[in-house]
């Protein structure tokens, strides 16, 4: 069974662990020794045990608020499954549109008046240039 040395508040431990889980234990420690140095901090030098129990005490703490933001999170997230489910659940609504159709011969009568400006554009060109 191996053993990894961990550091937790200015404090050496060896902890023994299961084959393959020693990066698992230092990421454990990593974090409760993040909590201790806090303490350590603020407070100073303590007994081992103290320091142990209250950086113990912080992580349970911001676990319960995990949890409950967790449960609160899920909540919103079954409200909205349930609206999309409504939502796919609703028959689609038929919206009629009215697409407005040119009346018979305009194309044509623009497509002249279109020629004919052409035709004058050029004869202005011709004499502006003369």
């Amino acid at each position: 069974m191996p053993h990894v040395q961990v550091s937790i508040g200015g404090r050496f431990f060896e902890v023994a662990c299961q084959a393959g889980e020693e990066s698992y234990l230092q990421s454990a420690a990593a974090i409760l020794d993040e909590e201790a140095s806090v303490l350590v901090e603020q407070i100073g030098r303590m007994p081992e045990s103290r320091m142990l129990l209250m950086a113990g005490l912080m992580l349970a703490d911001k676990t319960a608020g995990a949890g409950d933001n967790s449960a609160a999170l899920n909540a919103r997230i079954a409200e909205l499954e349930a609206e999309v489910a409504a939502l796919k659940a609703r028959e689609p609504q038929t919206v009629t549109v009215e697409v407005p159709t040119l009346p018979e011969g305009l194309e044509g009568a623009l497509a002249a008046l279109a020629e004919k400006a052409e035709k004058l554009a050029e004869e202005v060109e011709e004499k502006a240039t003369a």
